[in-house]
């Protein structure tokens, strides 16, 4: 398991006048889920690229497991990331399905026996086992987010970033994913970062940092974050629908637990009060 501290980062490209990034600081857990909103524009991808270590902070620093990120860390530093780009063309380079996924195993010299193996359950993980042999250019975009996403599970790093990765999946694939990667954090103790707007995919996280204005105005624990409606509308994510009927039970004079409920939560507290 791999933690995240990032110390006070600044970033500001060159032909930007004004920081993109101002005296950035937070850390993330080892096996936590944290999501990182605000508007578009905002500073999130930059920051996300800055943990990878795509880019290089104009001042400040950020550890991984220990290890600081610098040009000459990288290596060390993308055994432990992997990196879910919105656009899943950027990350296609092989002729198939399953040479795409074949392709991160290669790079870290995985024995060709042992190979098949990996390329085959990352495929069945996100339910592309039948396409391995289909060329990624036949995909739709919903598929071809899950074959780079399975090219990232197949290496099996400790930390995910997910950059607005979920964007182009229909519904039911974007549930399906969700709940693969929420297991992979219980179970395999790998840490995600996802960057979306997505109220499904926010309210998955442990924690929630707000970036507005180049800096972070909230952060803290999801429940604490999901809570100010004021804020999310703000920032154009918007109020969970589970907050909006935890307001519209309270108008009606339901007494409800002083703490945030996700849909599920709401539904199995409804329960339990019906009976």
């Amino acid at each position: 398991m791999a933690g995240i501290k990032v110390r006070n980062i600044t970033f500001k490209y060159p032909d930007s006048k004004a920081p993109v990034l101002k005296n950035i600081s937070f850390n993330v857990e080892p096996a936590s889920w944290t999501a990182i909103i605000g508007h578009n524009g905002s500073g999130k991808s930059t920051l996300a690229r800055l943990i990878d270590g795509l880019l290089i902070p104009t001042a400040g620093s950020i550890e991984i497991d220990g290890i600081r990120v610098s040009e000459a860390t990288l290596g060390i530093i993308h055994q432990q990331i992997g990196f879910v780009f919105q656009n899943p063309e950027n990350q296609f380079v092989g002729a198939t399905v399953a040479d795409d996924v074949a392709f991160g195993l290669e790079n870290r010299q995985v024995l060709p026996e042992k190979m098949e193996k990996k390329i085959n359950d990352a495929l069945e993980m996100v339910g592309m086992l039948k396409y391995k042999d289909v060329e990624p250019i036949n995909l739709s975009g919903g598929q071809k987010q899950r074959v780079a996403l399975a090219g990232i599970l197949a290496l099996m790093p400790k930390i995910i970033i997910l950059d607005e990765a979920t964007s182009m999946l229909d519904p039911l694939a974007r549930k399906e994913i969700l709940t693969l990667l929420k297991r992979l954090r219980d179970e395999q103790g790998i840490s995600i970062i996802s960057i979306t707007h997505d109220l499904d995919e926010i309210e998955l996280a442990d924690n929630i940092i707000v970036i507005n204005d180049a800096q972070i105005v909230k952060q803290g624990a999801a429940a604490d974050v999901l809570k100010n409606e004021k804020l999310l509308t703000e920032i154009g994510v918007g109020i969970p629908v589970s907050q909006r009927l935890q307001l519209l039970l309270a108008t009606r004079g339901i007494n409800l637990p002083n703490r945030y409920l996700n849909l599920e939560e709401l539904k199995n507290w409804l329960s339990q009060q019906l009976q």
